[in-house]
């Protein structure tokens, strides 16, 4: 994907500035809020990748629109892309900046596919399941995906946990091809 070293390097100065100034996790919050913002709005994308708008307009709409949300490091992320004229990479050095913070802060990753989102009680559960069983804390992106007809596919690093409904029905079709079933008739 074009741009994502450059976006890689943005976040590691952006994560040492707020180690030193000891506002990682401040920022973070930030970073989160700007790449779920820009993730979310399909208008905001556009304006950040268009060659038509002026780099300053853009920084000028972006601090207007992130005023009361983020904190003055994020703010002079977004100044300092709109200098360089690499705005579009604001949202890869969003996610990129979190991905750094959790690496550094030993918080895993845990990609959980279910049919229908999550609810905040049941992330909670899932969360502390994670932790108990791996020791370190987590974050979840949570994955909609209708093909697995209920249940959840759980991943935590190179670990998975297949309790998806299509799954099971896969394993019973294993099953039947390789003759293995014995009818209870």
């Amino acid at each position: 994907m074009k741009g994502t070293r450059a976006a890689l390097r943005y976040a590691k100065a952006v994560l040492n500035l707020s180690k030193e100034t000891g506002k990682e996790a401040e920022v973070n919050k930030s970073m989160l809020v700007i790449a779920d913002s820009i993730a979310e709005s399909k208008e905001l994308a556009v304006v950040l990748n268009s060659p038509i708008i002026k780099a300053e307009d853009k920084v000028n709409a972006l601090k207007a629109i992130f005023a009361d949300s983020i904190d003055q490091i994020s703010l002079g992320v977004i100044a300092l892309l709109g200098e360089n004229k690499r705005l579009p990479l604001l949202s890869m050095v969003a996610k990129q900046y979190s991905i750094l913070f959790d690496h550094d802060k030993l918080i895993e990753t845990a990609k959980v596919t279910t049919a229908v989102p999550l609810t905040k009680v049941l992330e909670k559960k899932v969360l502390a399941k994670i932790e108990e069983l791996t020791g370190n804390k987590a974050s979840i992106e949570n994955v909609v995906n209708p093909d697995i007809i209920g249940g959840f596919v759980l991943r935590v690093g190179d670990l998975q946990y297949d309790a998806s409904i299509s799954n099971n029905f896969n394993e019973l079709k294993r099953q039947f091809d390789h003759g293995h079933f014995v009818a209870k008739i």
